[in-house]
């Protein structure tokens, strides 16, 4: 668990963010009763054997307030402060994030990556700001905002979340260590604005790995995460890492390499028009192609079919990454079922 206070958080996450985040999905038992504590196990231990600095621990998969403590558990006791965990703030209101959040804490979690309710509908900057100033004055962990598309805050400005709300977050929340830059996507000037404006004061980033690895060659980003980097095995930390230490060269030289892969799941992802949801399962699937444990998840869950599947595999392929071999069949089950 962090030992930073609030005022300390910003000085915290200057010092330890550095490198990558991923994620880790959790895992069910084979009849859905139950979280497979093998396989969550499994999953941190993969984590840090492909060099991820921390990892997102995923909310959106119908796990209970109470299974969720238990993920937390077992991932900060098997990673033993070898990876940073992130709390999933992306529960049924503020009062469950919250409380859930404080749990998480206790659990072993240092960081939260701040979602927004699906009931939750914000008619000014106002809403949005009272919000999350609420939920941050809550939690005694450093909190990465997110400004993306997916919240459907354009209604209020282009960006979602405009640069003058962000400042005063900035200004008035001292536990706002970092943001998660994607206001604007598909360009990337949510991310430009915000690292111009706040880059100084708190860490801005972009998680988007086509943009952030070569934008760490232009501006110095200590921090990307989080993302479904997994489906590359271990070559977004070495990408990262070459950025860090000056060698833009060889870090092309991989970014062009995986490339073939970055537009299948480009593709993969673009069918998600419409959901505002990220397709867990699919990334669950992409990690399992790199030696992650896969297995069942709850409904209601997004589906994947062959259509999807072929290709990842093939991209995969084509860029040397070696996805084992199994069957797909397979990844329904797991690599340690319970």
């Amino acid at each position: 668990m962090a030992t930073y206070s609030k005022q300390q958080a910003r000085d915290w996450a200057w010092a330890n963010m550095h490198g990558v985040a991923n994620v880790v999905n959790p895992t069910f038992t084979e009849d859905l009763t139950a979280l497979n504590e093998k396989a969550i196990r499994y999953d941190v231990r993969k984590e840090i054997e492909y060099g991820f600095w921390g990892a997102l621990l995923i909310a959106e998969t119908a796990t209970t307030p109470e299974e969720y403590i238990r993920f937390t558990q077992w991932a900060a006791d098997e990673a033993r402060g070898k990876l940073h965990l992130i709390f999933h703030a992306s529960f049924n209101t503020l009062a469950q994030n919250v409380s859930v959040a404080r749990a998480a804490h206790e659990a072993g979690a240092e960081l939260v990556l701040l979602a927004y309710p699906a009931n939750f509908y914000a008619r000014t900057s106002q809403d949005i700001y009272d919000y999350t100033k609420a939920f941050c004055d809550q939690v005694d962990m450093g909190v990465i905002l997110f400004p993306v598309p997916l919240w459907g805050f354009e209604r209020i400005h282009p960006a979602g979340m405009e640069i003058d709300l962000l400042r005063k977050l900035v200004d008035d929340v001292p536990n706002i260590v970092a943001i998660k830059a994607e206001g604007g996507m598909p360009t990337i000037g949510g991310f430009v604005e915000t690292y111009k404006t706040l880059g100084k004061r708190v860490i801005v980033t972009s998680p988007l790995e086509w943009d952030g690895i070569p934008l760490a060659s232009l501006v110095p980003i200590q921090f990307m995460g989080t993302s479904n980097y997994e489906f590359y095995g271990p070559t977004i930390p070495k990408m990262f890492a070459l950025m860090q230490e000056g060698q833009f060269t060889e870090a092309m030289k991989l970014f062009w390499k995986i490339h073939p892969a970055r537009l299948a799941n480009l593709q993969a992802m673009s069918l998600l028009a419409g959901s505002n949801f990220l397709h867990r399962m699919l990334w669950k699937y992409q990690g399992w192609l790199q030696g992650f444990n896969g297995g069942p998840l709850r409904q209601p869950t997004m589906r994947l079919v062959d259509r999807q599947l072929r290709p990842l595999r093939g991209a995969l392929e084509q860029c040397g990454l070696n996805p084992w071999p199994e069957p797909d069949g397979d990844f329904f089950v797991g690599r340690n079922p319970a």
